[in-house]
């Protein structure tokens, strides 16, 4: 493969990696770069951190200790909600909040949120 074919399949590579949808980036989480410290993130692009995709959700430049897994603030995971599962209930960032008629299973029971933008807990507040 000569040099200039192969500079070519790599700026198609990062064309469809940049306009994919989310759930066509989890069906291809390899075409996106690790997360770094000291890197410069854009919001809405894709990374791997813990071989889990994550989406930007400000712009920063990225600190040790800003990893994905803990900056909600900076971070979001990138997930495809399947209408048939109602998922596990886990902290979202107040970024990526519940929405009222959202259900979760949380405690051996499955919950709806009574509320639109709900970061709640089951059982404290906004759920039944």
């Amino acid at each position: 493969m000569k040099l200039e074919e192969a500079k070519a399949i790599i700026a198609a590579l990062v064309t469809l990696r940049e306009s994919a949808t989310d759930e066509q980036a989890l069906a291809v989480p390899a075409l996106y770069p690790a997360w770094r410290p000291d890197t410069d993130y854009k919001t809405g692009i894709r990374l791997l951190h813990n071989d889990i995709l994550y989406k930007v959700l400000q712009d920063h430049t990225s600190q040790a200790d800003w990893t994905p897994d803990a900056a909600p603030s900076l971070f979001a995971k990138v997930i495809i909600v399947d209408p048939n599962v109602i998922p596990e209930w886990e902290q979202p960032p107040n970024e990526n909040p519940f929405m009222k008629g959202d259900k979760v299973t949380y405690d051996g029971k499955t919950w709806v949120s009574d509320i639109d933008n709900n970061t709640w807990k089951p059982g404290v507040y906004g759920w039944t």
